[in-house]
C-alpha cells in the first residue's frame, strides 16, 4: 500500500516572486500560440511576411524557457517552494513547451506529411510531455527518488527551446513553404520530435545546474567566457540557440564518460545542494 502524502501545513499559499515568473511563462506561452495561428492564417491568405510571426512565436518559447529558469531560481533563493508553485510549473509548462512546440512545427512542416501522420508525431510529443510533468508531480507529491539534482532524461523546456531553435535555423534557411515542408528540414524536424518523445523518458541524466545561482561567483575567464556567449547568442541569433540546446542534449551521453572532475566544474556543482525548507529535496527528474 502506498504512503500516504507528506502534510503541509498550507498547500495553498502562493509566493509572489516565483509565481510572477511562472505566471510570465505562462503568458508567453499562449502569445506563442496566438502568432503561430497569426502566422497560419496569413500564410493560407498568401500574405507575404508569414514568416514574421513564426519568428515571433519562436521568441516567446525562449522567452517562457528563461521565465521557466527563474521561477525555480527565486524559489530555492527564498526558500519559497510550495505545492502551489509546483502545480501552476507543471500546468505553464504544458501550454509553453508541449502545446506551443507541437503546434509550431505541425503548422510549419508536420501538415504536410500525408496519411495524417503529421498531427500523430506532434500529438505524440505533446502526450509524452504531459506524462512526464504528471510523473515529476505524483515523485514530489510522495517524496520520491534519492533529491539528486540531476534531471532523469530530458527535461521538457530544453526539449521546447532544441525545436524551437532548429525550427528557427529551418525557417531562416528556407524561403519557400513547400520546399521547407519537403526538403531535409522538414523531415529532420519531424524525426527530432520523435526522437525527444522518447528522450523525455530516457535514463539519460542531465545537469540541473542548482548549484548556479545568484551567489554563484565566476573566475574572470568564465565570466569572459558567458559574456562572449550572450554576445554571439544576440548576433547570430537564428543559429546559436540551436548549437546551445544541442550542446546541452549531447552532453547528456557524453557525461557517463567524463570524470567527476570534470562534471563539478561544468555543471558548478558544490559539496552539498542547500535546503532551505528544512526537508528532503524533492526528486529532480523532471
Amino acid at each position: 500500500m502506498s504512503p500516504p502524502p507528506p502534510r503541509l501545513s498550507d498547500p495553498a499559499k502562493i509566493f509572489l516572486l516565483p509565481n510572477l515568473m511562472t505566471a510570465g511563462n505562462l503568458i508567453f506561452g499562449f502569445l506563442a500560440v496566438l502568432k503561430i495561428f497569426e502566422g497560419a492564417i496569413t500564410k493560407e491568405t498568401g500574405g507575404a511576411n508569414w514568416t514574421h510571426f513564426y519568428f515571433v512565436s519562436i521568441s516567446c518559447i525562449l522567452a517562457a524557457c528563461v521565465f521557466d529558469l527563474l521561477d525555480g531560481r527565486l524559489a530555492r533563493l527564498g526558500g519559497k517552494e510550495s505545492p502551489f508553485g509546483r502545480e501552476f510549473d507543471s500546468l505553464a509548462d504544458i501550454v509553453s513547451f508541449g502545446v506551443a512546440p507541437a503546434l509550431l512545427v505541425f503548422k510549419i512542416v508536420l501538415y504536410a506529411i500525408p496519411h495524417q501522420i503529421g498531427w500523430l508525431i506532434a500529438g505524440f510529443y505533446l502526450l509524452c510531455g504531459a506524462l512526464r510533468l504528471a510523473r515529476f508531480n505524483i515523485a514530489a507529491t510522495y517524496n520520491l527518488g534519492t533529491g539528486s539534482r540531476n534531471f532523469t532524461g530530458f527535461p521538457i523546456p530544453a526539449a521546447a527551446g532544441l525545436i524551437s531553435s532548429i525550427t528557427l535555423l529551418v525557417i531562416s534557411n528556407y524561403q519557400n513553404e513547400d520546399e521547407m515542408a519537403a526538403g531535409f528540414g522538414g523531415f529532420g524536424l519531424a524525426a527530432l520530435m520523435v526522437f525527444l518523445s522518447f528522450m523525455m523518458f530516457s535514463k539519460f541524466e542531465y545537469p540541473s545546474f542548482k548549484g548556479f545561482n545568484w551567489r554563484t561567483q565566476f573566475s574572470l575567464p568564465k565570466f569572459v567566457g558567458a559574456v562572449v556567449l550572450l554576445w554571439l547568442n544576440i548576433i547570430y541569433y537564428t543559429w546559436m540557440p540551436a548549437v546551445m540546446f544541442v550542446s546541452y542534449l549531447l552532453y547528456g551521453f557524453l557525461r557517463p564518460f567524463l570524470s567527476r572532475a570534470w562534471r563539478r566544474e561544468i555543471e558548478e556543482e558544490d559539496d552539498e545542494l542547500p535546503s532551505h525548507t528544512g526537508t528532503p529535496n524533492p526528486p529532480e527528474d523532471l
